[in-house]
């Protein structure tokens, strides 16, 4: 990233994303990195990544924004969900119920646009999500050995135009298809529940199919793939697994595509493939 900032605030929620994105912000140039992390959520290995960690319970908004006003830093951003379960378990202070009820509907982009809203009232710049992490970004194409064969492509030029619908009436951003059949399509309960209702119901030989909305905001819940993805994969014996090129991340890249042939899983990035093109 051209001028890196000096400081840069990380809202941490779970698994490898948000130590990956810290270990590379400081490789770029960062020279300081003050973590909010969530007990429950946040990895303990954040506390080595980070140059600064600060423990703020879930619904404690306040907490978060005041931590990250006091810190001094200038920009932020957003690395790693937070189970969706336990947003309906919180108790959340004022400020955040305040929020909520200024929102005519509640989903992520919502919710996570009025963050970014608060945050820039204490001069804090919201930055996207994919920030400092290029070189974990789908390239297009076939990222793995193995490319799709005809009925899997087929499955993911309809995966494609599902998903696109679904995400965009803020439903889900994710679609698992096999034989021209929807298997599922993702809600509330997230990626990993949807993937693994889809093997439940369809047995080997789905192709998940993982988008951005349209005009998505990058600031905050971008796709990501990573090493515990690929194990819901194989335990629903999927077969395949698109994603939008540009658009989503693959964190241990080298890793999951290790991993994704060692499972004779096939991965393609693009947009839109159609059954009777070659592969993205």
């Amino acid at each position: 990233m051209e001028n890196p900032p000096a400081a840069l605030g990380l809202i941490a929620g779970k698994g490898a994303y948000p130590l990956l994105l810290a270990d590379a912000a400081r490789r770029q140039g960062v020279g300081r990195v003050v973590a909010v992390a969530f007990r429950g959520e946040t990895r303990p290995g954040i506390a080595s990544a980070a140059d600064e960690v600060h423990w703020v319970p879930l619904g404690q908004y306040t907490r978060m924004l005041d931590t990250l006003r006091d810190s001094g830093v200038r920009c932020a951003v957003m690395a790693g969900q937070i189970t969706p379960t336990h947003l309906y378990r919180i108790r959340p202070d004022r400020r955040f119920l305040a929020l909520l009820a200024r929102l005519r509907t509640r989903n992520a982009e919502t919710i996570f646009g009025a963050v970014g809203d608060d945050l820039a009232s204490i001069g804090i710049e919201l930055m996207p999500a994919s920030a400092f992490m290029e070189a974990h970004m789908a390239a297009p194409g076939v990222l793995t050995a193995r490319a799709p064969d005809d009925r899997e492509r087929a499955d993911i030029e309809l995966g494609f135009r599902v998903a696109k619908t679904t995400s965009a009436l803020d439903i889900g951003q994710t679609v698992v298809i096999k034989e021209g059949t929807v298997l599922a399509v993702e809600a509330f309960e997230g990626t990993d529940a949807t993937i693994r209702r889809a093997g439940k119901l369809g047995g080997r030989g789905s192709v998940v199919v993982k988008v951005a909305k349209p005009g998505h905001d990058m600031r905050f819940d971008i796709p990501v793939i990573g090493l515990k993805t690929l194990k819901i994969l194989r335990r629903a014996r999927a077969t395949a697994l698109a994603l939008e090129a540009g658009r989503a991340l693959l964190l241990e890249k080298e890793k999951v595509i290790q991993q994704a042939d060692a499972m004779h899983l096939c991965i393609v990035a693009g947009t839109m493939p159609s059954a009777k093109e070659s592969p993205p």
